[in-house]
């Protein structure tokens, strides 16, 4: 049994760096994840993760599956999409939700179409799915980059944030606080969906945010424990998908997905902190 759990990654090189590959993601990606949820903005990640394929799109046409043209292109384009519809919602009756699901639509469809044109469906399911198994040292070296900025710069917004999340009106209240964390934070989830982008792919890029944070809120109350938590169920995510991936033969970013999926689903049923049948349980001892 223990040679089937630790062999793939003793044995071969591109599980070792995959799986290094999704802890570093996962660094960066899980706090976002976390005040994302806090701050009921899970669609707009998802919405986001979209909005960098046209840019990615784009540079693949240029120069190919290239690192550097990949990560600056997906970048160019998530960070044009949130100027776009912040200014949107500034000038129009639109809020900046209903302008980001509409510029995400565009974006995907555009992304694809962009795709499409080398005629492709390898280099497309490449880009929509993503493949850690191909990480190599150079794209260990950019994501380990990406993630030290996003902790960096997370360090500096974590009292903004907090305090947006506890009252959003102190924070608009007292000067250009609340504009630079909600446009810093939104920087950062560009940033961190690119990171992911290259491992997991853009459909599945948010998934490393947004399933371990939720899945966290029902173990834990208190935020530390909410990012001990996720950190946890990412990881461990990871090493689970990735053996999944190697034994039947399965996509690895998705088996990902589905590995840190399983544990949400599993949390909100019997999570201690609102899983649903513990709520059921307390009902029952209340009522009779």
């Amino acid at each position: 049994m223990y040679e089937l759990l630790i062999d793939p990654f003793l044995n071969y090189g591109f599980m070792r760096r995959a799986f290094v590959g999704g802890l570093i993601v996962s660094f960066g990606a899980v706090p976002i994840g976390i005040f994302m949820t806090l701050r009921r903005m899970s669609l707009t990640g998802d919405a986001m993760a979209h909005a960098i394929l046209p840019g990615a799109a784009i540079a693949y046409l240029i120069s190919g599956l290239s690192l550097f043209g990949l990560t600056v292109g997906g970048t160019l384009a998530g960070l044009v999409v949130v100027a776009l519809a912040g200014w949107v919602a500034r000038s129009s009756h639109l809020k900046e939700d209903t302008s980001l699901a509409a510029f995400y639509l565009i974006s995907l469809a555009l992304g694809v179409l962009v795709i499409s044109l080398k005629q492709s469906n390898v280099d497309l399911f490449h880009v929509l799915f993503g493949n850690i198994l191909a990480l190599d040292d150079a794209a260990l070296s950019l994501l380990a980059f990406i993630s030290t900025v996003s902790i960096l710069i997370m360090s500096i917004l974590y009292r903004p944030l907090i305090i947006e999340c506890v009252d959003s009106t102190f924070l608009r209240r007292s000067g250009n606080a609340s504009a630079t964390a909600h446009y810093g934070f939104l920087f950062l989830m560009v940033i961190n969906l690119v990171a992911g982008f290259h491992a997991l792919g853009t459909l599945m890029a948010i998934g490393i945010m947004v399933l371990p944070a939720t899945a966290a809120r029902f173990w834990a109350k208190s935020l530390d424990s909410i990012v001990f938590i996720a950190f946890f169920v990412a990881i461990f995510g990871c090493y689970l998908g990735l053996l999944m991936s190697f034994y039947f033969d399965l996509p690895s970013g998705p088996a990902i997905i589905i590995a840190m999926g399983g544990f949400c689903v599993t949390s909100i049923l019997i999570g201690e902190n609102g899983g649903l049948f513990r709520n059921r349980a307390q009902t029952r001892h209340l009522t009779g």
